[in-house]
C-alpha cells in the first residue's frame, strides 16, 4: 500500500496559497478524486513522490520528454548552458542556432519567433492573421485545446457557430463572438460556415491530432478538406502542433499528412521538457511581426538561452536518431495487449492510438468507423470507468494523467519491464 501523508500535508498547505493548491487544473485530481502525488524527482521513465513511492510515469510532463526525464545528452546541454548563464535578455546565439535548425528542415517555417509557451504561440500567430488579413473572426473546432487566451476559450452553442459560448468566467461576449466553432469530423459543417462567414473568418486553426479532449485522430480527407475551404475563402490555415510538432515525426502531422500551413506553433518538444513555444510560417507572414512591422509581440523571457539549448540537443537528437517507428510500433503492441485484457475481462475499452500517444476510451464506441474523432462521441461512461482504473493502476506503481479526457505518451526512456508492469495493473485494474 502506497503511502501518501507528505502529499497529503503539502497539498493542505498548497490550498492556503494557491487556487485549488495547484498552478495548473488538472493537477489537483479533480478529474479523478483524491490526492495528487507531490513529486520530488524524476529519471528515465520513472517519477518518486515525497512519500517515497515509485511511479512508472505515462504522462511525461504531458509530452515533451521523448527521451525520458533527465535525458542524458538535453542535461549536458543545459548544465553547459547553466554555467555560461541563464538569463540574458538581448540577442544570443543559442536561439538562432535552433532557428536555424528548423528552418532548414521544416519547408514551411520559413521564420520563426520563440515564446515561453504554446498558448503564447497561438495568441500571437491569431493576432498575426489578423492583421495579415484584415478580418476578424477565427474557426476553430470542438474538442480541440488551443491554450487559455481569451478567444479560444469558446465552445459552441446552439446554432453552431452563430452562437458561440465562452469557457470561462471572464471571457467576453463580444470576444466570443469573434471566434466560430465547428464539429470534428464533419466537413459539411465546415464548408457550411465558410458559406456564411468565409470573407470574415481571418484563419482556420486545428489540432491535426486533437490530443486534450481525449485521442480524437482525424482522418487526412477531413484534414484536407479543411485547408481547401480555408485557401478557397482566403483565410489562412494554422496548425497547432504544440503536441503533435516533432514527436509523430521531425516534420509534425503537416509532414505526415503532406499538409501546408501558413502558420503552425509549436511547444513541448520543441524545449525539450522547458517552457517554450514557437510560431512560423511563410516569410511575408513572418515578417509582420515587430519590429519588421506593425504586429506587436515581445517577451521578456523568450528564447531563454537554457530552454533553447534544451531544445536544440533534443531536436538534434530527434533528427540523427533512428527513434519514430521504434517508439511507434511500441505504442501499437501496447495498445494491442491493452485490448486483448480488456476482451478477456469482458470490459468494454478501445484503445485509440497515434505515433506514440495512445488513449483508453471506457465504454462502447458507436461510430460507424469504431473510431472516436469527436467530442459527442466520447462514452457517458468515460470520467467515472477511468477515475476508477487510474486510483487502482496509481496503487499499482503506475502514473497516468490524472483526467479521462488527456492522453498518454510513451519515451524512448520506457523498457519492456516498465509495459510490462503497465499491462500487469491494467489486467488487476480492470479484474476489479
Amino acid at each position: 500500500m502506497f503511502k501518501t501523508h507528505e502529499s497529503e500535508t503539502l497539498f493542505d498547505r498548497a490550498r492556503r496559497v494557491s487556487p485549488g493548491g495547484v498552478h495548473s487544473p488538472v493537477r489537483a485530481f479533480r478529474g479523478v478524486g483524491g490526492v495528487p502525488r507531490f513529486i520530488r524527482s524524476a529519471k528515465g521513465a520513472e517519477l518518486e513522490d515525497v512519500d517515497g513511492n515509485r511511479y512508472v510515469d505515462f504522462c511525461m510532463s504531458w509530452g515533451p520528454l521523448l527521451f525520458g526525464h533527465q535525458d542524458e545528452d538535453v542535461a549536458a546541454a543545459v548544465h553547459a548552458a547553466i554555467g555560461r548563464g541563464w538569463s540574458y535578455g538581448t540577442a544570443e546565439p543559442y536561439s538562432l542556432e535552433l532557428a536555424e535548425l528548423i528552418t532548414r528542415e521544416i519547408p514551411w517555417v520559413e521564420k520563426i519567433r520563440f515564446v515561453n509557451s504554446g498558448t503564447e504561440a497561438v495568441m500571437s500567430a491569431l493576432r498575426l492573421a489578423r492583421a495579415a488579413t484584415g478580418r476578424n473572426k477565427i474557426l476553430k473546432f470542438e474538442g480541440c485545446y488551443h491554450g487559455h487566451a481569451d478567444s479560444m476559450l469558446v465552445r459552441a452553442g446552439s446554432g453552431l457557430a452563430e452562437m458561440p459560448v465562452p469557457d470561462s468566467a471572464g471571457v467576453t461576449a463580444s470576444t466570443a463572438a469573434d471566434t466560430l466553432v465547428a464539429p470534428l469530423r464533419d466537413l459539411p459543417a465546415v464548408k457550411a460556415i465558410f458559406e456564411r462567414h468565409g470573407r470574415e473568418i481571418a484563419a482556420v486553426i486545428v489540432e491535426p491530432v486533437p490530443a486534450n479532449n481525449g485521442l480524437l485522430p482525424q482522418t487526412e480527407e477531413f484534414l484536407k478538406g479543411v485547408a481547401s475551404a480555408a485557401r478557397a475563402s482566403g483565410a489562412l490555415l494554422i496548425l497547432d502542433e504544440v503536441i503533435t510538432g516533432f514527436r509523430v515525426a521531425f516534420g509534425g502531422m503537416a509532414a505526415r499528412a503532406g499538409i501546408t500551413p501558413d502558420l503552425v506553433t509549436y511547444g513541448k518538444v520543441i524545449g525539450g521538457g522547458f517552457p517554450v513555444g514557437a510560431y512560423g510560417g511563410r516569410a511575408d507572414l513572418m515578417d509582420r511581426i515587430a519590429p519588421m512591422g506593425p504586429v506587436y509581440q515581445a517577451g521578456t523571457l523568450s528564447a531563454n538561452p537554457v530552454a533553447m539549448a534544451a531544445g536544440l540537443a533534443m531536436l538534434k537528437k530527434l533528427k540523427h536518431g533512428n527513434f519514430y517507428n521504434a517508439l511507434e510500433n511500441a505504442t501499437e503492441g501496447l495498445a494491442s495487449e491493452m485490448e486483448k485484457i480488456a476482451a478477456h475481462a469482458g470490459a468494454r475499452v478501445k484503445v485509440q492510438r497515434f505515433s506514440s500517444m495512445f488513449w483508453a476510451v471506457m465504454g462502447d464506441v458507436k461510430t460507424d468507423d469504431g473510431v472516436v474523432r469527436a467530442v459527442s462521441e466520447i462514452p457517458s461512461t468515460q470520467k467515472e470507468v477511468y477515475a476508477k482504473s487510474f486510483h487502482r493502476m496509481l496503487g499499482h506503481g503506475i502514473y497516468l494523467a490524472p483526467s479521462g479526457y488527456e492522453v498518454s505518451f510513451l519515451s524512448a526512456a520506457h523498457e519492456r519491464r516498465h509495459l510490462d508492469a503497465f499491462l500487469s495493473a491494467f489486467k488487476g485494474a480492470l479484474g476489479a
